[in-house]
């Protein structure tokens, strides 16, 4: 049954929240597109050294997350030393503001534990050195959203990841998230579009849970 939830979620992702975001962002944003795989594949060296002074002062708890200088710092060194090739980037979202700003998003559905998210946080970072050793007049923001509040409806527990995230800026979780890409009344529209969809299809699903039991 563990598996089995664990696909679901996976096609969630992939399959649906992907999309969805996209449909809901075109209306509003000049470009839109799930799996984007044109960002830039090299980086350079230094902005490599930047991003792993950045972790470490963040781990480390000697400086607080503040993406606007964090985006600086790795700018200012985005062409410097040597360019390196790297593993083409896979973004989950890629949209384009109509004020030119470019976002890259990393979704989540399930609740990562602090390793994987200061993984997520490195991954964050090095995506804009990606696009700014390319394009240093590239206005970059890379951030990660979580579709769906597990603890709902409790509020996210977002208070351990103040030492990583800049937040808001950084983590936007379900109806933060939804509201941004869509407009305001987009998550609860959604909601109820899911839930509709569960009625309609109750008795595949119960059918395919009752395998379990």
């Amino acid at each position: 049954m563990f598996s089995f939830i664990q696909s679901i979620s996976t096609t969630l992702a992939t399959s649906v929240f992907e999309e969805v975001a996209v449909i809901l962002a075109k209306p509003a944003f000049k470009r839109a597109e799930a799996q984007y795989k044109d960002l830039n594949a090299s980086i350079a060296t230094r902005a490599q050294s930047e991003i792993q002074l950045i972790m470490d002062e963040l781990t480390t708890g000697t400086r607080k997350p503040n993406k606007r200088d964090e985006i600086e710092r790795i700018h200012n060194v985005a062409t410097s030393g040597s360019i390196k090739k790297c593993k083409r980037p896979r973004v989950d979202v890629f949209l384009v503001a109509n004020n030119g700003v470019e976002y890259y998003i990393d979704l989540k559905t399930a609740k990562p534990n602090m390793e994987e998210f200061k993984g997520f946080k490195r991954k964050l970072l090095e995506w804009a050195a990606n696009r700014l050793a390319e394009n240093q007049g590239a206005n970059v923001h890379t951030l990660i959203a979580i579709p769906y509040n597990p603890y709902e409806p409790a509020p996210y527990e977002r208070w351990t990841l103040a030492g990583l995230f800049d937040l808001p800026d950084e983590i936007r979780v379900a109806q933060e998230f939804w509201d941004w890409i869509g407009g305001k009344g987009a998550y609860i529209e959604l909601l109820a579009v899911f839930e509709q969809v569960g009625i309609e299809m109750r008795e595949e699903i119960d059918a395919r849970f009752a395998r379990f039991r």
